[in-house]
């Protein structure tokens, strides 16, 4: 029986293969490498997808946070508010400006910003709030923007899980005063290498953006900060300009996969699948399920040719990169219970029903619930 791994990008791949190798030779022919009109092209089509007037194209979703974060002003004796349950990136990028990320517990069933932690760490030093849209989903961005707004602190979206998620009819991006992307292969929105992007209605934030990825430069070789080597490169545009055309598609292909796990696993005592919110539309770039055993889940799956992961197993205040902060388990109760339960399943807009019904037939099994109909059905 072939196994049924937890990404398959090749799968995506054969069905655009003409167009990328199109697009690709475009770039070879121009010559145009590093910026230039595919990624200036790529910008403008992503922009008006987020909703917003500007779109920044860099080499990373970290070089997207943490240079949205330098335009801003923020640097040492700073602290930026986050969680504590997202890819180390996102502190990553506020400890390289030098200020200090300040962890804040997540909600129950979202595993986003819980508001009601939020206003009780903010202090004179804060500087921004980062809420991560993690799996897919946004967090609660009301109640965060009007905490936010009240001390006139800026809200940057970390939305490098959420491309195309909506938060009450609103994209995922366009909410802060900038949204921050990465587009890592395995993304919805997914470069064949590192790129990333920053989304803004601030055109004079994507203006500093755009002169910090580019050494500080106003014009060729005149410097007028000092910046970084942060630009996207001219393939990547160009790929991520003809993927960017079946996002929607795609998108919806993995929340009819995710319908499908949820209504199979009904009824499986022992697990919690993931919530969609009222507000909120989730693109499932994870489907994460709650398990209190699994490790032992993961492993009968692996036995059985199911590829799973975990998304993340060691939240970042305990990551030993933060140990000289002194938090202990107990800081953050449920960002640490999660990180202890979460199985992340096969997800990808090409999974199979036949190979989510396998899946779900191994879990039920697992747990020794009965099937009570056919998957086949």
């Amino acid at each position: 029986m072939q196994n049924i791994p937890f990404l398959d990008l090749k799968a995506q791949y054969e069905t655009i293969r003409e167009e990328i190798a199109a697009a690709v030779q475009g770039v070879l022919d121009s010559t145009a490498f590093v910026g230039g009109p595919f990624v200036q092209e790529f910008e403008e089509r992503f922009a008006a997808f987020c909703g917003c007037d500007h779109a920044v194209g860099v080499s990373s979703g970290t070089s997207a946070l943490w240079m949205t974060m330098l335009s801003l002003g923020i640097g040492p004796g700073d602290e930026v508010i986050t969680v504590p349950n997202t890819f180390i990136a996102t502190a990553e990028a506020i400890s390289l400006c030098g200020a200090k990320p300040v962890f804040v517990d997540v909600d129950e069933s979202t595993y986003t910003m819980d508001p009601e932690h939020l206003a009780k760490v903010i202090t004179p030093r804060t500087r921004a709030i980062i809420p991560v849209h993690l799996f897919g989903q946004p967090a609660d961005m009301d109640p965060i923007l009007d905490i936010a707004g009240k001390s006139g602190i800026p809200v940057i979206e970390d939305a490098c899980q959420a491309h195309g998620a909506l938060y009450r009819s609103k994209p995922a991006g366009s909410m802060g005063i900038a949204g921050c992307f990465s587009f890592y292969p395995g993304k919805n929105l997914g470069a064949y290498g590192e790129a990333g992007a920053v989304v803004t209605d601030n055109r004079d934030l994507a203006d500093k953006i755009r002169r910090l990825r580019d050494h500080g430069q106003t014009r060729k070789y005149h410097h007028a900060m000092i910046g970084w080597n942060g630009r996207m490169d001219g393939i990547q545009g160009a790929i991520l300009g003809v993927k960017l055309k079946y996002l929607a598609e795609w998108n919806e292909l993995r929340r009819n996969i995710a319908a499908l796990y949820d209504s199979l696993l009904q009824g499986v005592d022992g697990i919690v699948p993931p919530c969609e919110m009222e507000y909120a539309r989730h693109v499932y770039h994870i489907y994460a399920l709650r398990a209190e055993n699994r490790d032992e889940l993961m492993g009968r799956l692996a036995e059985k040719g199911v590829t799973c992961l975990v998304h993340y197993p060691v939240p970042v205040h305990l990551q030993d990169a933060y140990r000289h902060f002194g938090l202990c388990r107990g800081s953050f109760p449920v960002a640490e219970r999660c990180a202890g339960q979460f199985i992340s399943l096969p997800m990808f807009p090409e999974l199979k029903r036949a190979q989510v019904e396998r899946i779900v037939r191994e879990i039920r099994s697992f747990f020794g619930t009965p099937s009570g109909v056919n998957p086949g059905e």
